[in-house]
């Protein structure tokens, strides 16, 4: 398959004056053209800030992108300057944010925040963008779009504002978009609504999906691959199903024991004892060690390397390697 996107070695620190944090320690994935991967995981393991990096909106200072490539079909982001990225947001790559209320801004219309990437990215006259802003209105389901254009954002309710920041990430027709949690503030019927309708843009258009998530219903419902992201990294790689079936490093096992199944009536959920590591300094080893109940001495010392398990399927632990398996005596470490 076309891959449009493939970020190697990313990382990304933030200069505070308690220290140096390492949000995205080297991570490594790539996006396939046509297909929605998620990266998933608790809060604070780096999923927003790799998502950002991107888009190249790490704020500098305090952070930056201190090694890497973000390689977007066939150029590499990294490298470009903040007027060439400015070309490329909105119109290649567009980003759907946290909270739509926030994203949009409160004193224009929704019309003024609809057209404006279209005027200012293609040159079109304002009848035409009016015409394209209605059209986009229609296909996220929002009725009677021609007077709603000139409503203001306080005026729609939640799930109709989400809708909005979605029409204005799609509208230039980008090629790539990024949804950061893009449910979360959402309820469950609403949430439906919202993964019917990334389903169905993208069957109409074609556009590949990063989804930013911790919620693996979300996943579950609309995900080709998932990536899942551990204190700065990406720890384990594969299709919907290889995940969700035959999953393989210890957090991803402890991420789905921590998730409620309709099919299990009674029973207790799982948590994940601990907390995750100080990024200030971070583990020389697996991070997950001091949390993980399979814990050998070499994963708190030394980082697993990748290891393929089947063409689609990665994970970075050494309890896929035989050789540790044997040598070393899988005592859990003293707490």
């Amino acid at each position: 398959m076309e891959k449009i996107l493939e970020v190697t070695n990313l990382q990304v620190t933030f200069t505070t004056y308690g220290g140096t944090v390492k949000a995205v320690r080297g991570v490594d994935f790539h996006l396939n053209k046509g297909e929605t991967l998620a990266i998933v995981g608790e809060s604070g393991c780096g999923k927003s800030v790799t998502s950002n990096a991107i888009m190249r909106l790490i704020p500098n200072p305090p952070g930056k992108i201190t090694a890497g490539s973000i390689v977007f079909k066939g150029k590499d982001l990294a490298k470009y300057s903040e007027k060439r990225m400015r070309s490329i947001r909105g119109v290649d790559i567009s980003m759907i944010f946290q909270d739509p209320m926030t994203a949009l801004n409160p004193t224009l219309t929704i019309g003024t925040q609809l057209m404006e990437g279209l005027i200012s990215h293609h040159g079109v006259s304002s009848k035409e963008a009016k015409k394209k802003a209605i059209e986009m209105m229609d296909l996220v389901g929002i009725s009677n779009p021609e007077e709603r254009l000139k409503q203001y954002p306080h005026q729609f309710s939640g799930g109709m504002r989400q809708r909005i920041v979605i029409a204005i990430a799609l509208i230039c027709e980008p090629d790539l978009l990024i949804a950061d949690e893009p449910t979360t503030a959402l309820d469950v019927t609403i949430q439906a609504q919202i993964l019917e309708l990334f389903e169905k843009i993208q069957a109409a258009t074609g556009v590949s999906i990063i989804l930013i998530t911790h919620d693996l219903g979300v996943v579950a419902k609309i995900a080709d691959r998932i990536a899942v992201m551990y204190a700065g990294k990406i720890i384990e790689t594969g299709t919907k199903r290889e995940i969700f079936y035959k999953p393989q490093h210890p957090y991803t096992q402890g991420l789905l024991n921590s998730v409620p199944r309709l099919d299990l009536k009674g029973e207790k959920l799982i948590p994940i004892d601990g907390t995750p590591p100080d990024l200030f300094s971070p583990p020389a080893g697996c991070p997950f060690t001091a949390r993980c109940p399979f814990a050998m001495e070499v994963c708190d010392k030394v980082y697993p390397a990748s290891k393929e398990l089947t063409e689609s399927h990665q994970v970075n632990c050494w309890l896929q390697d035989e050789r540790a398996k044997q040598l070393l005596t899988a005592v859990p470490l003293s707490k």
